[in-house]
């Protein structure tokens, strides 16, 4: 089981850091990701971390301003991001892969999603 949270209002230019706690398997087994998706619009792959941390996905629109980073030890992932903008409005879900893909259907299981929502 994959639990977001850390969601919530915030301005633009603001900062939010999600964070997602794994229960009932090893998450080091896994690649974890973050997946969104915005009122109207389909799911995308947003970051994506994999098992040795040897390999992380960002998606181009939020390079550089988000950052994702696990802890094995206490079975979770997080997502710190900087420099919200409206465009970065959505339900956050915490996911897990065999191997980081940006694609929903290569998820193996998706945890409940947190809201964001950048507005002024």
């Amino acid at each position: 089981q994959l639990q977001a949270s850390g969601g919530g209002l915030v301005q633009p230019g603001g900062s939010l850091r999600l964070s997602c706690a794994a229960s009932g398997f090893t998450l080091d087994y896994y690649a974890i990701g973050w997946f969104r998706q915005a009122p109207g619009k389909e799911r995308e792959g947003v970051s994506c971390i994999a098992s040795r941390d040897s390999i992380i996905y960002y998606l181009d629109s939020v390079k550089g301003r988000f950052t994702i980073s696990r802890d094995n030890a206490k079975k979770k992932v997080y997502l710190q991001m900087n420099s919200l903008k409206p465009e970065d409005t959505a339900v956050y879900y915490c996911v897990a892969q065999i191997a980081c893909n940006p694609s929903p259907y290569s998820v193996v299981y998706w945890g409940k999603g947190t809201l964001v929502t950048v507005s002024s």
